[in-house]
Parts: structure tokens; C-alpha cells; sequence
């Protein structure tokens, strides 16, 4: 198992493996949270393209241990696959105030987190090869989250990155990505700050400056 130095130093390990074939690619990052702007802000310095952020947040019903489903920012809903498609309709049906409210909720806090500076133009994505970056993976959500979020947006290629995952996270982006770079599958995952021997985020303004300022530190 890698133990990375920080974030900075696995993005620019998976930039190793990125830049000699998309160095002159037409390309976008879509970094899946702050510590994923830390490792996909040395990607698109390397391949010299711009870098924003998807967030998504899980909604958990009262009582319940396995996440119902995960909503990104701007609203698109992705449900759990451990539940069949009655149960799903079950659940919703009596849980329909519950999620509605979630939802609104994490919406608001997720668009409040990223501001003016860090809110995502998909027409930014469009035609381009889109890389989506996470900075570890427990599980394949997030990345489920962002392929449903792309699904009505012309892409070149989807390309999910990370620098260790599950192997339940593997197994998701093989099946939805057209290519992945993951440097290390790690049976069971203790979190994912402890992979990293400085895992400290710096203030989320820092982390938009980042988005902002990113053609800045083009390579």
C-alpha cells in the first residue's frame, strides 16, 4: 500500500501516468471534494486544463445504516443499488417529506460551500476528456453520482482517477469510465486521511481560490 507525502504529492503521481497521453488532449477535472481539488489541481497544471468541482452529499434515512442515495449540487439524485426497485419505491413513498426536505437542504449547503467561484458550467465539460478525481474511495458512490451528473453531456472520454479505492470502488469505475488510474486497492480502508502522512485541508476559500487561479500554475 502507497502512504502518499499529501494530496498534492498522489495527484502528480497520477499525473505521471495522465500527461503523456492527454499532455496536448483537450481536457477538464472534476474533483469530487476539497481534498480532491489538492490532487486533481496538480493534474490539470500537468495537462494544462481547467479544474472544477461536483459536490455530492448522502441522504440517510432516520434509523437507517445504509445510505438511501447521493445528490450532487445540483440536484441530480443517485439511488443505492442495494435496494431493489420496489424497496426504492417503498421508501420513497413513505419517506417523500423526509428525502424532499434532505434534498433542499444539501442543495443549499453544498452551493453555499462552493460559491460563485467554484459553481461548475457543464458547457465547460462538453466534447472534452473529463477527468473525475477523488482523493480515495470507500465506496463507488461519488463516482456513480458524477457518471449520472455527465450521462446528458458530450464527452470525448471518461476517465475516473484516485489515488487508492476499495475494491468495491474499482469494480464501480470499471464499469463506468472508459479508462481509470488508481495507484493502490486497498482491501479495507480506514479512512482516507489516514493515507496520507499530512492530510490537512487548508480553509475551503483557499480551495476555490485554487479553482479560480488554476491557469496561474499551468506547468
Amino acid at each position: 500500500m502507497h502512504y502518499f507525502a499529501n494530496r498534492a504529492a498522489a495527484g502528480n503521481l497520477i499525473a505521471d501516468k495522465l500527461e503523456p497521453k492527454y499532455r496536448y488532449e483537450d481536457c477538464a477535472v472534476l474533483a469530487l471534494s476539497d481534498g480532491a481539488v489538492l490532487v486533481g489541481a496538480e493534474i490539470a497544471k500537468r495537462l494544462h486544463c481547467v479544474i472544477n468541482m461536483l459536490l455530492s452529499s448522502d441522504i440517510t434515512l432516520p434509523r437507517e445504516t445504509d445510505v438511501l442515495a447521493t445528490i450532487d449540487n445540483f440536484g441530480g439524485l443517485t439511488y443505492n443499488t442495494k435496494f431493489s426497485a420496489g424497496e426504492l419505491e417503498e421508501l420513497r413513498t413513505e419517506h417523500f417529506n423526509y428525502i424532499e426536505q434532505q434534498k433542499l437542504e444539501k442543495i443549499f449547503e453544498m452551493n453555499e460551500l462552493l460559491g460563485d467561484g467554484g459553481v461548475l458550467n457543464p458547457s465547460q465539460l462538453r466534447n472534452r476528456n473529463v477527468i473525475v478525481v477523488a482523493d480515495g474511495l470507500l465506496n463507488g458512490f461519488s463516482m456513480r453520482a458524477a457518471a449520472d451528473f455527465l450521462k446528458p453531456i458530450k464527452l470525448e472520454k471518461l476517465i475516473m482517477v484516485a489515488p487508492f479505492a476499495s475494491v468495491a470502488a474499482v469494480d464501480q469505475m470499471h464499469v463506468l469510465a472508459d479508462e481509470l488510474v488508481c495507484l493502490d486497492v486497498v482491501e479495507n480502508i480506514i479512512s482516507i486521511d489516514h493515507y496520507y502522512e499530512n492530510s490537512a485541508l487548508p480553509e475551503h476559500e483557499t480551495i476555490i481560490r485554487v479553482l479560480e487561479d488554476i491557469v496561474l500554475h499551468w506547468k
